[in-house]
């Protein structure tokens, strides 16, 4: 269960540190795969940067844990930053997204967190 738990945190801490890069380097693409297209030229610049090192930082900041403070640490991490994939999925369907990348993409990666939370404290 340790090996699980430890994998299961690395790969979704990795994850978000990709999705914030993308959403840094290739915002267009990263806003229409998140279920809300935005137009990186335009008003939604600034938002675009602000979740990719929104999500960047949180990515960064679970390896951190995880390797410098142990996986209690990470789990109340985990269980904490599960809140933002609760709030992406009612972002995506107050603005026009689609049920299917709400539930589909965020609210299942929210509970793929909760997961990960649990295992990190039961190691």
């Amino acid at each position: 269960m340790t090996v699980t738990a430890y994998t299961l945190a690395v790969v979704l801490d990795l994850f978000v540190a990709f999705i914030g890069a993308r959403f840094l380097f290739q915002p267009g693409p990263a806003a229409a795969g998140y279920g809300v297209p935005a137009d990186p030229k335009g008003d939604a610049a600034a938002y675009l940067t602000i979740k990719g090192v929104r999500d960047g930082t949180f990515g960064v900041m679970g390896l951190a844990l995880l390797a410098f403070a142990g996986a209690h640490a990470e789990a109340w991490f985990m269980l904490c930053v599960a809140l933002v994939p609760f709030g992406d999925t009612l972002t995506v369907l107050r603005n026009g997204g689609t049920k299917a990348v709400a539930y589909g993409i965020h609210f299942a990666t929210a509970i793929v967190v909760l997961i990960s939370a649990v295992l990190l404290f039961l190691v």
